[in-house]
């Protein structure tokens, strides 16, 4: 599905990314670990197109994606769950969620994924009407997973959606993009708590300083000692 060669990225002199390569089939949870500053948000930024690439090529489902606009990706299945959830706090949820659909023209279809999104996430059909800025950090959350899937995506990219949210929400939030996957959408999460994610992830990669240096299924790398020793504690 979606297939990254030799990704190169700059901010100025610095090379945020050198040169990796990565992908995630149709259907997978792909995770990538790593520590603050290893690159992760930038891959995640890259193939949303909010990031322009030095070199390399994106590819979605056989198509080049590279030096499209990110309004253009989000027409061809991305949507981008963003790091800070980055909700529109004066709008209410609703409002929020129907901005995650603005592209779409298909009313009918829209509605029955709005009813989707509430199915998923209750609390957020109670409050609706309530102005986004006013909920909790874990319903922001689920707010900016929800307007992410009004896109009807092909591939979810969520950063960091365990971030700040007590034990009890982060397990709610990783069962619910666990339901999100079963359910046919294809993820690439980016994640700082690397057990609950190599736990629910098909692959994982691990970055350091802009490169992979480390890939395998969730199960190898949480039993790698390299990993343990660097992301579990252990």
């Amino acid at each position: 599905m979606l297939e990254i060669n030799n990704l190169n990225v700059h901010f100025g002199v610095i090379h945020a990314l050198k040169g990796i390569s990565l992908t995630v089939n149709d259907g997978e949870i792909v995770t990538l670990i790593g520590a603050n500053g290893a690159g992760k948000t930038t891959t995640l930024r890259t193939i949303s197109g909010l990031k322009k690439p030095t070199s390399g090529d994106i590819i979605l489902n056989g198509e080049n994606i590279t030096g499209m606009s990110a309004q253009q990706r989000v027409n061809k299945g991305i949507s981008h769950a963003p790091e800070g959830r980055r909700v529109f706090p004066a709008m209410t949820v609703l409002e929020n969620l129907e901005m995650g659909a603005y592209l779409r023209k298909d009313k009918p279809e829209i509605a029955r994924d709005l009813k989707m999104v509430y199915d998923l996430f209750p609390v957020l059909s109670d409050r609706q009407k309530q102005p986004a800025g006013t909920l909790s950090g874990g319903e922001q959350q689920m707010l900016a997973i929800g307007r992410a899937l009004m896109s009807r995506p092909k591939i979810l990219l969520l950063d960091e959606p365990s971030m700040g949210l007590a034990p009890l929400l982060v397990q709610e939030i990783f069962n619910i993009i666990r339901g999100v996957n079963k359910a046919g959408t294809t993820v690439l999460l980016v994640e700082q708590n690397a057990m609950m994610a190599l736990q629910i992830a098909h692959r994982a990669y691990v970055m350091e300083t802009g490169s992979i240096v480390l890939h395998g299924t969730g199960e190898e790398l949480l039993q790698s000692d390299q990993v343990k020793k660097a992301y579990l504690g252990g």
